[in-house]
Formats: structure tokens, C-alpha cells, sequence
């Protein structure tokens, strides 16, 4: 039985720019990292210590010669904020792309671009 989702694999092209965005435009931790040598190297970043959810920053170029099979797309993300507004304009301060807040059945929602134009959702919960 699952119980939780414990790691989403993000697939980037350059882990040290990505790593930069996440953390320094973002506000996510580093919760570890892996060098194995020869480009096999991982980051897992969370929002916040305690996260139930972390991210693993994975170089895509070695990923796709190690398991050709695999499908190296940007997964849909949604991350949830108790300020919507606050991080809405945070984001835009930063001059990171943002869309505009939008009003949802679920819920207001805005959309970001990470440094790659990976585009990820936001969703307010209080």
C-alpha cells in the first residue's frame, strides 16, 4: 500500500543553474546530495525542512544514456502557498516568469517558469 509521495525526479539540463534557481529564487533547501562521478549526481531540494514531498534535480543528458527508455518530460507540478498574492509578487520581484492569479474551481492558481521555461502551478491553501 502507499502511503505518501516521497520524491519527484526533475530532469534538467544544467544542475548547478537549476540548483541556483530553486534555492536562491525559491527559498528550497538543499536536503542532500550524491556524486557518484562520470555526471551521475543528484540534489534533493525541499520547500522547508519537514517537506512530506522533496524534488531530485537529475542531469537529463546522463539519465537519457543511462536509461534510454525513460521519459524525461517536466512533470506537471503543483505546489501549494497559504499567500498567494505575497509569493505571486516575490516571484515577480525576482524577475521570475509568472503568470497572472487565477480564479479556479479548487481554488486561486498562478503558474512560474523555473530557469529552464519549465513551467510549474501554485495553488493557494490555507
Amino acid at each position: 500500500m502507499f502511503t505518501k509521495v516521497g520524491q519527484i525526479m526533475l530532469y534538467v539540463n544544467n544542475q548547478d543553474e537549476s540548483l541556483k534557481f530553486w534555492t536562491d529564487q525559491l527559498g528550497f533547501t538543499v536536503v542532500s546530495e550524491e556524486n557518484m562521478g562520470q555526471g551521475m549526481r543528484w540534489i534533493e531540494i525541499a520547500p522547508k525542512e519537514g517537506a512530506e514531498t522533496n524534488i531530485i534535480l537529475h542531469n537529463k543528458e546522463f539519465v537519457a544514456k543511462m536509461s534510454p527508455e525513460l521519459n524525461l518530460a517536466t512533470p506537471s507540478l503543483m505546489f501549494f502557498t497559504e499567500n498567494l498574492e505575497q509569493l505571486h509578487s516575490d516571484l515577480l520581484k525576482k524577475n521570475i516568469t509568472v503568470g497572472e492569479i487565477v480564479n479556479m474551481p479548487s481554488g486561486r492558481v498562478f503558474n512560474f517558469a523555473d530557469n529552464e521555461d519549465n513551467y510549474f502551478a501554485v495553488m493557494e491553501r490555507n
